[in-house]
């Protein structure tokens, strides 16, 4: 039984819809409102002031939970517009290609990655692209084989979009580091849903973002540093709010701040902090530890019910493999989606898995019921000659 069901009334959209798609866009909470709210306002009335007021150091308050929920030192975490700028970023620390020309990713990973990745050959480096398996799985020992002494950055994800799949990043960071390479890793699919404890891991890079299980919006990606690394790294993708006196205005070089401001680049996008706030806070209310438990109660009832039915799902049947989401594939598996949409089912679907759905600590197991007995009708109606 969901014990996290006091939390529903806080997401308006569960009252209306059956809302199975967190690990694309999480919930809203009903606090994001008033939240929201409050900047029109503080803007309203308090102008230029507000940014003295509040907005100047609203990022370093929101980049204040991430830290808490992936287990990252205060000042370690820094806010970006989106992953691909959070990226963009570590890639601009890298040295120029010289005997370390290459970066290690895999054929899984999120193309928005993938593609920036490809874009760094045009500064000379080269890219390798580890195999996913024909489930979209992939072996940790292939990507540390691809490790070696030429490897610039390895960039890999903690869980895979299409299958939930949640790698062992420890073995691909110890090879990593054994050849004096850093490594990225991408938490956007498991930051909110699977326990992460960046320090811990000893990972020099963390990526992820709070539109998912985060339930914060678009607009709020983040970037950790290792201290350490964080400490010697100076971004070549940067602006003025990684000047340590920004209102000095002066064109002269300088020593940036010792925390995660020195990641940062241009002004932000103050409403998106505003918006990420409320989710934040109810996540760091519950804890990771509860969240991970009823996820995995109701995808282990998930994949049950796919059985029953004899679908077909790429999602691994090791728990503490799965991540969030389990992907059931169905004849015409991207029209049922469509019909699912339309019929208050909320959904995704992704080529090569199918429908995918993804509970959050908000959702029953009646919902479990309820969307797979939809898309059994979905399925049978359309097989009727």
């Amino acid at each position: 039984m969901n014990t996290l069901q006091n939390y529903r009334a806080r997401f308006p959209i569960l009252a209306r819809t059956t809302y199975m798609i967190s690990n694309s866009l999480g919930a809203m909470p009903g606090e994001v409102a008033g939240s929201l709210a409050e900047y029109a306002t503080a803007w309203a009335t308090r102008g230029v002031r507000a940014w003295d007021e509040r907005w100047w150091t609203l990022g370093r308050e929101v980049a204040g939970h991430v830290g808490a929920i992936i287990g990252a030192p205060a000042g370690s975490v820094a806010m970006a517009d989106n992953v691909s700028t959070a990226h963009a970023i570590v890639l601009s620390t890298l040295p120029p290609p010289g005997p370390r020309d290459t970066i290690v990713c895999t054929a899984a990973d999120f193309p928005s990655v993938i593609y920036q990745l490809r874009a760094q050959q045009g500064l000379g480096f080269r890219l390798r692209i580890v195999e996913a398996e024909d489930d979209f799985t992939v072996q940790e020992s292939r990507v540390v084989d691809a490790i070696d002494e030429r490897t610039a950055l390895v960039a890999v994800s903690h869980v895979l979009f299409r299958s939930s799949f949640a790698i062992d990043p420890r073995p691909i960071i110890e090879r990593a580091h054994a050849v004096g390479a850093p490594v990225m890793l991408d938490c956007y699919q498991s930051a909110g849903i699977v326990p992460i404890d960046v320090t811990a891991l000893g990972v020099d890079f963390a990526t992820g973002g709070c539109l998912k299980w985060l339930c914060g919006g678009p607009g709020n990606a983040f970037l950790y540093a290792r201290p350490d690394v964080l400490a010697r790294v100076r971004p070549r993708f940067t602006g003025w709010f990684s000047h340590p006196e920004p209102f000095a205005f002066d064109i002269d070089e300088f020593d940036p701040p010792p925390d995660a401001r020195r990641l940062q680049n241009g002004t932000p996008a103050i409403p998106a902090y505003y918006a990420a706030l409320p989710g934040l806070k109810i996540v760091r209310e519950i804890g990771i530890a509860r969240i991970r438990a009823v996820s995995q109660s109701l995808t282990t009832a998930l994949l049950a019910e796919v059985d029953r039915r004899g679908f077909a799902s790429v999602a691994p049947r090791d728990p503490a493999r799965l991540s969030g989401t389990v992907a059931v594939d169905v004849p015409d598996a991207a029209g049922v989606a469509r019909t699912l949409n339309a019929r208050d089912f909320v959904v995704d679907y992704r080529p090569g898995v199918g429908i995918r759905l993804s509970p959050h600590f908000y959702n029953t197991l009646d919902e479990v019921t309820a969307i797979m007995d939809e898309i059994s009708r979905i399925v049978g109606s359309s097989r009727t000659p």
